[in-house]
C-alpha cells in the first residue's frame, strides 16, 4: 500500500490507516518498523511518521517501549471479547454440549453475507461448579461451522479455535444486552422457572472485510451473573 500525495487526506492520517490495516491483517504481529524505516518505506518526514504512530498509541493499538521500539498491543481475541461481555473468562467454566448442526438462520441476520437461508449453530450450557448459569448459541456460515464441528465442542474454547486454528480474523464486534424470559426447554436446562427474567446478550463479530463471522446469543441467569464493561476515555 502506498500513500497518495495528491489526496486531500493528510499524509499522517493515510499512514495511520495503512499501519492499522496491516496490524489487523496480521502483517505486523509484534513490532512495527522503526521511524527511520517507515520514513524510507513511505518517503515521508519524521513528523508524519510520529503523528501516525502517536494516534495508534492513543487508540491502544500500539504501545511504545522505552529503548526497544513500538509494539502491537492489540489484545488476543479471548481477552478482547471478555472486555465487552463476560465478567469471568469462559475457560474457567464447564461446558455441556446441547445441540449443533445446520438450522434456518434467525431472521435478524438472514441478510448477512454467508448466512443466507441456513447457518451452522452450536448450543452449549455453561456451568460454574456444576451449576448451570448460561446457555450460549453460536451461529456461523455453514462452511465455517462445519470446520468448527471437527473440534470437541464439549471442551473447545471456540474463539481460540477460530483464531488460532482456523485463522479467522476478528476485527469488530457489536453487542446489545437486554432481558427476557426463557422457553420452557431453556428454563429446564438452567434450572429456573420460565418466569425468571434472564440477561440476554446478542453479539455480532466482523472480520476486517466487514463480513460477519459469528452471531452469538447468550441467556444468563440474572441471579448468578452480571456484566462488567471496562471503558476508557483517551485524551486527544
Amino acid at each position: 500500500m502506498e500513500l497518495d500525495f495528491n489526496n486531500p487526506i493528510p499524509l499522517h492520517a493515510q499512514l495511520k490507516n495503512i499501519l492499522e490495516d496491516q496490524i489487523l491483517q496480521g502483517y505486523y504481529k509484534d513490532k512495527i518498523p522503526s521511524e527511520r524505516e517507515l520514513m524510507d518505506m513511505y518517503s515521508v518526514s519524521r513528523s508524519t511518521v510520529r503523528e501516525a504512530v502517536s494516534i495508534l498509541v492513543r487508540e491502544g493499538i500500539l504501545e511504545k517501549r522505552h529503548g526497544k521500539g513500538t509494539f502491537v498491543s492489540l489484545k488476543p481475541v479471548q481477552e478482547w471479547l471478555k472486555m465487552i461481555s463476560f465478567t469471568e473468562t469462559t475457560k474457567k467454566m464447564g461446558i455441556k454440549l446441547l445441540n449443533h448442526g445446520p438450522v434456518s438462520t434467525p431472521e435478524n441476520i438472514a441478510d448477512a453475507h454467508g448466512f443466507e437461508d441456513e447457518s451452522f449453530y452450536i448450543k452449549r450450557l455453561r456451568l460454574q461448579d456444576d451449576i448451570p448459569i448460561a446457555i450460549e448459541l453460536h451461529y456461523y456460515p455453514i462452511e465455517l461451522g462445519q470446520k468448527i464441528a471437527e473440534f470437541d465442542l464439549s471442551t473447545t474454547v471456540l474463539y481460540d479455535a477460530l483464531e488460532g486454528e482456523l485463522n479467522i480474523d476478528f476485527c469488530e464486534a457489536e453487542q446489545i444486552i437486554t432481558c427476557g424470559f426463557p422457553s420452557k426447554e431453556d428454563a429446564d436446562h438452567l434450572g429456573v422457572t420460565d418466569t425468571m427474567c434472564l440477561l440476554i446478550t446478542e453479539r455480532m463479530i466482523f472480520d476486517s472485510d466487514g463480513n460477519m463471522v459469528e452471531y452469538y446469543k447468550g441467556l444468563f441467569r440474572s441471579d448468578m451473573y452480571s456484566f462488567n464493561m471496562k471503558m476508557s476515555r483517551k485524551n486527544n
